[in-house]
């Protein structure tokens, strides 16, 4: 899909081996080589008149390599260590420590385990995601606690039990103890508690890896002034908080740094701007205040840059145009950034995908955007951009995206975009200024996949050489289009996606609509179309593909009565919305809408529908929304539908209901019980016998 190509993870550790790494220095006991008969085949060459000379020579040096054959054995207190460890594992499924068995093994033999060749363990080893003997990924877990055993191994250099889920419990400040650490690898699992100060004294760290579990506490800033050979921080997805420290600049061979998905306040480092070896900055979805510091522009080597979903004010520096052809990847999206684009931002001519998104930017587009020569996605919406989309956006030969919605822009779409031959997708929806008035006839031309002109000022009809086009998304509502829908509609054949809301569409719905065996999504409300709904409650399908998901039709003139077999319909077997108010559909709720079991939205409000209220719909078990207010619907509630477990709305005033309301464990407001003469009990008054 073409949102995968503009939304890439950051480099680095997001996607590592985690298999076990391998040290230069280190040496596994069951390779160690006694080189004791290598000794005995040299004396076998000496003549035998020199061995009487030499005798008292010979013993030494056996004894000596005899010795040195046994040199390779796992050191008592290490495996003592690693015991204790495995003491506080309670649950190990795939029996990663299986073969960790009693200190009087040589716990250099051990799976995960590597010593040197003085029976030091300097790498332990045991990832919750390894490869078998087909290299075919195999994920386990561990249930336990991270011992502060580990800190008793001081020649470990790695130590990796990320990836394991259930590993709990706070970091033990003892494995600051371990200051020959290069790599620490904890990421993926359930770690709670603050990173303990005492970790300023792993001096030999390379990387650090604690992503995606549940620290907290503020960043020890003492911690980051002895780290002089750190290349990968990444502390991701937790709940550290308060500022990011300033002594964060002082790690000066840092090439990767993900602070992302915590609670980090504050403004951003200006000392940041001196990791001049930097590749990768992810400061994203944190709660950052302040203007993006200049020093940014510093980072010359930068490839990676994700700001987004902070509160960052301010304009966006022109410094950034220093990082010219390095930059690949820019999000400053969902902030509350102010200002114009700077004309600078031109200067990046490697950047491929630029996010700016949902902040307050106000000016022109500038025509250097033209100067992206490398750009293949380019998404501004959701900010106050004005004037008009300019023409040298054309010269982007690379460009696949191009959204520009929610601003105010105008003055039409220019012709040199259809230049754009490798355009998949093109969003203006939302520029109600841009008055289009017809669909551009130039988009034929293109391979689209994704086509948004929702509220752009559109008239007339649907243009037919849509019929031909290749799009599977296509949201053209909340415009002036009439007519009816035609009959060629049935040959878009790629459909996944159609929104013709809140436009003059009239008419039935052509037969040739069940032939859109792709579509999962439709919405038509707001229009004045007329007839049956059958046709678009039996189209066709490719399964799995072609079911619905969503479908809203309400506000129409769509008539009835519904189908009884509507929730036996292969199309509607996993809808999950269901919108089909105000209509005058009459007839009676068909009693198969219970077999919508993945239903979590359904509105039938004014739909002048008779008789009850299904108990057959207490089987929707995902339920969170039932409107079916302004009706005729008689008899009594039924316990099992206001007892969904998870309901959270329950309209069914504006009817002709009776007796007493089931009791309900919801605190549903009275207003959705009103104008039903006959009902009684809470939150009504009470019953009167």
């Amino acid at each position: 899909m073409v949102t995968s190509l503009f939304y890439p993870h950051s480099t680095s550790s997001h996607h590592e081996n985690t298999s076990t790494r391998s040290l230069p220095t280190s040496i596994s006991s069951s390779t160690n080589l006694c080189f004791s008969s290598r000794i005995f085949s040299l004396m076998a060459s000496v003549p035998f008149k020199l061995y009487v000379n030499i005798l008292g020579a010979s013993f030494f040096f056996f004894f000596f390599f005899c010795c040195f054959c046994l040199g390779g054995a796992c050191n008592e207190s290490d495996a003592s260590a690693l015991l204790v460890f495995k003491r506080k594992i309670v649950q190990d499924p795939s029996g990663l420590l299986a073969t960790w068995t009693t200190p009087e093994s040589d716990c250099c033999t051990w799976e995960g385990v590597e010593c040197d060749a003085a029976g030091r363990v300097v790498s332990l080893s045991r990832p919750g995601v390894f490869y078998d003997a087909d290299n075919v990924p195999v994920e386990t877990f561990m249930v336990g606690t991270l011992s502060s055993s580990l800190g008793d191994l001081p020649f470990l250099q790695v130590l990796d039990l990320s990836s394991l889920r259930y590993l709990q419990g706070r970091l033990p400040p003892e494995l600051g103890k371990l200051s020959r650490l290069t790599t620490l690898s904890l990421h993926f699992n359930n770690l709670t508690g603050p990173i303990p100060s005492t970790f300023h004294d792993l001096v030999s760290l390379d990387k650090i890896s604690l992503r995606s579990n549940s620290l907290s506490g503020p960043l020890p800033g003492s911690v980051f002034e002895s780290f002089p050979s750190l290349a990968t921080l990444d502390l991701s997805t937790n709940a550290l908080g308060g500022n990011i420290p300033a002594t964060i600049g002082r790690l000066a061979n840092l090439t990767y740094l993900d602070l992302r998905g915590n609670r980090f306040s504050g403004g951003i480092p200006s000392d940041v701007g001196r990791l001049r070896n930097l590749r990768t900055l992810d400061f994203s979805e944190n709660e950052l205040t302040g203007s993006i510091p200049s020093s940014i522009g510093e980072l010359s080597g930068l490839i990676y840059l994700d700001l987004k979903r902070n509160r960052l004010t301010g304009s966006i520096p022109s410094s950034v145009s220093k990082l010219g052809s390095s930059l690949r990847y820019l999000s400053l999206s969902e902030n509350r950034l102010t200002g114009g684009l700077p004309p600078a931002v031109g200067a990046l001519s490697g950047v491929r995908t630029i996010l700016l998104e949902k902040n307050r930017l106000t000016g022109e587009i500038p025509s250097a955007v033209g100067n992206l020569t490398s750009v293949a996605g380019i998404f501004f919406s959701g900010n106050r951009f004005r004037g008009s989309i300019p023409a040298t956006i054309g010269n982007l030969a690379n460009l696949q995206a191009l959204d520009l919605s929610r601003n105010r822009l105008s003055g039409g779409v220019p012709g040199e975009l259809a230049k754009l031959r490798q355009l998949q997708s093109l969003d203006l929806s939302f520029n109600p200024t841009l008055c289009l008035g017809r669909v551009p006839a130039w988009l034929e031309g293109l391979n689209l996949f994704r086509l948004r002109l929702a509220r752009t000022g559109l008239v007339g009809h649907l243009p037919e050489w849509l019929s031909s086009s290749s799009i599977s998304v296509l949201d053209l509502s909340s415009n002036r289009l009439v007519g009816r829908l035609p009959r060629w509609i049935g040959k878009m054949s790629e459909l996944s996606y159609l929104n013709l809301s809140s436009n003059g569409f009239r008419a039935a719905i052509p037969i040739e609509f069940q032939n859109l065996s792709l579509l999962m999504d439709l919405d038509l409300h707001s229009n004045r179309l007329t007839g049956h709904l059958w046709p678009i409650f039996t189209k066709k399908t490719q399964y799995p593909l072609g079911q619905f998901f969503s479908l809203d039709l309400s506000s129409n003139l769509f008539t009835g009565p519904l189908d009884d077999s509507l929730g036996s319909s292969p199309a509607m077997a996993p809808i999950e919305t269901l919108k089909l108010s105000h209509n005058p559909l009459g007839g009676r709720i068909p009693n198969s809408l219970g077999e919508l079991r993945e239903l979590r939205v359904v509105e039938l409000a004014g739909n002048s529908l008779s008789g009850g209220i299904p108990r057959e719909v207490g089987e929707c078990e995902h339920l969170r929304k039932i409107v079916l207010s302004d009706n005729n619907l008689s008899g009594r509630i039924p316990a099992e539908v206001i007892n969904i477990l998870g309901l959270e709305e329950f309209d069914v005033s504006k009817n002709r209901l009776k007796g007493h309301i089931p009791m309900h464990n919801v605190s549903f407001p009275a207003a959705f019980f009103g104008d039903n003469p006959g009902l009684c009990g809470a939150p009504l008054a009470p019953c009167k016998h």
